[in-house]
């Protein structure tokens, strides 16, 4: 496998402007745009207004970012110390790590729901499966950057990544000892897969399990799925961040800590998902996810994202309901049980 073109899509200078547009960008972007629209029918299928996905994606995409950068130089810290504050906080230079956006997305989640009064365990089950396929796109970026690239293979395969000397780390920029031939592992192809299954899988649950899954239970379960994946394509990475700085072939200095954050993910997920289940085998209806809803015009003003003073009572009529007979789920706005 090599990159069909350069990093750049243009590269170029306009009336004495430099104009340049990464792949990477391409990517990132063109993932969160599908993720949004995947939002958007998944938000309406439970009964919340769309315009809240692209609302909350503005504030999602900006923390992400920050929260992606922050996180790879907090862990790359010797090569950024004393250099100017923008140079550290300019994704152009390189860096940015995975667990950080997915931070950065969850606690833009957490403000957002906060200031509309939504339930924030809603939206991160809505969310979920965006941040998925966002992901699996996203990766793609890494391939025309010749970036996230795994250790040689033994045996070459017809998958196997070629990299440039330039774009090679130590000691694999030796070309006496790791030749032009050598093919690395595109670690970027297979976490861009798996992230795909992981997407089709929380589909799979929701459509298979729905009436069964609790309020955060979807999202719970991509912190599980995604880990796994990870744990696993990471252990190839020559690239990964440890807990001591950049490892380069293994983490001399510490634990990977893409694979820490992995497992401590799988613990706590699996721990939540199951232990609530324990604790409280027979929870109220409004425990559970609103599946099957629809976004009603007629109970909104079109356009807005606050309901209308009918849609109100009815809202308050369905939680008396709800209190008396239990049958009833709380409406946009409403918090959880």
């Amino acid at each position: 496998m090599y990159p069909p073109d350069d990093p750049f899509l243009i590269n170029t200078t306009i009336g004495g402007i430099y104009l340049t547009i990464r792949w990477y960008a391409v990517f990132i972007l063109g993932g969160v745009m599908i993720a949004g629209m995947i939002g958007t029918r998944r938000a309406r299928d439970r009964g919340y207004n769309p315009d809240h996905v692209w609302n909350a994606l503005m504030l999602g995409l900006i923390l992400g970012v920050l929260f992606a950068r922050l996180w790879y130089v907090a862990f790359e810290w010797k090569r950024f110390e004393g250099q100017p504050i923008l140079t550290i906080l300019n994704p152009a230079t390189g860096g940015l790590a995975m667990h950080g956006a997915i931070l950065g997305g969850a606690l833009a989640a957490a403000i957002y729901t906060r200031r509309h009064k939504l339930n924030l365990l809603d939206w991160l089950d809505i969310a979920a499966p965006g941040y998925a396929i966002a992901q699996a796109i996203g990766r793609w970026g890494n391939f025309f950057n010749q970036e996230a690239y795994g250790r040689p293979m033994a045996d070459p395969r017809p998958w196997g990544l070629r990299i440039d000397p330039e774009h090679r780390i130590p000691p694999y920029n030796d070309l006496a000892q790791f030749p032009e031939a050598t093919r690395f592992h595109p670690t970027f192809l297979y976490e861009s897969l798996w992230n795909l299954t992981v997407f089709l899988s929380l589909l799979l649950v929701e459509r298979r399990w729905g009436a069964k899954l609790r309020r955060g239970d979807t999202a719970l379960l991509y912190g599980v799925f995604y880990s796994i994946g990870r744990f696993f394509v990471e252990d190839l990475r020559v690239d990964k961040l440890c807990t001591g700085g950049v490892g380069g072939v293994v983490c001399e200095q510490g634990f990977s800590t893409a694979r820490l954050v992995s497992v401590v993910l799988i613990l706590v997920c699996s721990a939540i998902f199951i232990g609530r289940r324990l604790l409280r085998p027979k929870p109220p209806a409004s425990a559970y996810q609103p599946l099957g809803q629809t976004w009603p015009p007629d109970k909104g003003v079109a356009g807005t994202l606050e309901p209308t003073q009918d849609a109100i009572a009815e809202e308050t009529t369905g939680e008396q309901a709800a209190d008396a007979g239990g049958n009833q789920r709380p409406q946009e706005g409403q918090p959880a049980g």
